[in-house]
């Protein structure tokens, strides 16, 4: 039987990632959010057993230690549709790249719908939307077409 305090409480796990700090945050039903630039005044809160296993994961591949994490139970806050998309994100396997067309044709949506859901991606590298790019260059990462996170958007791509 499950410990009810993990199934009902919420915390976090940090982790260090290659491009900077990382916070997995989780509660009894699943990881809710993968913040990769997390605001460094929640480093006091709680942690949690599943957050904690997921951040080690995760850290291990991006270190190259071990493989990409999956089959983790993700709880994401999002509208069907996002859900629907985040779910085809998973299915991209590592070291595969689909166009934002591409992605929207198989879910018989638009190319700017695409870019939205992923630019809503609460859980990015888990749901990897890195893996999606432009028809010409590497598209936009975590809203930013420019700047830091798309060089990390970039380290990611060249990491798998």
């Amino acid at each position: 039987m499950a410990d009810p305090d993990i199934m009902t409480a919420r915390g976090a796990a940090w982790l260090q990632a290659p491009f900077g700090p990382v916070r997995v945050l989780a509660d009894g039903k699943g990881i809710r959010r993968v913040e990769l630039w997390p605001d460094e005044a929640f480093r006091e809160e709680p942690g949690h057993p599943l957050a904690d296993r997921a951040a080690h994961a995760l850290e291990r591949w991006l270190w190259g230690e071990g493989p990409w994490p999956r089959g983790w139970p993700l709880v994401p806050a999002g509208t069907p549709f996002q859900r629907r998309v985040w779910r085809a994100l998973q299915e991209i396997v590592p070291g595969q790249r689909l166009t934002y067309g591409e992605l929207a044709a198989r879910l018989g949506t638009s190319a700017r719908a695409v870019g939205g859901a992923c630019r809503a991606n609460p859980l990015p590298l888990l749901v990897p939307c890195h893996r999606v790019v432009a028809a010409h260059g590497l598209g936009g990462f975590a809203g930013d077409r420019e700047g830091a996170r798309l060089e990390v958007k970039r380290w990611l791509l060249e990491h798998e």
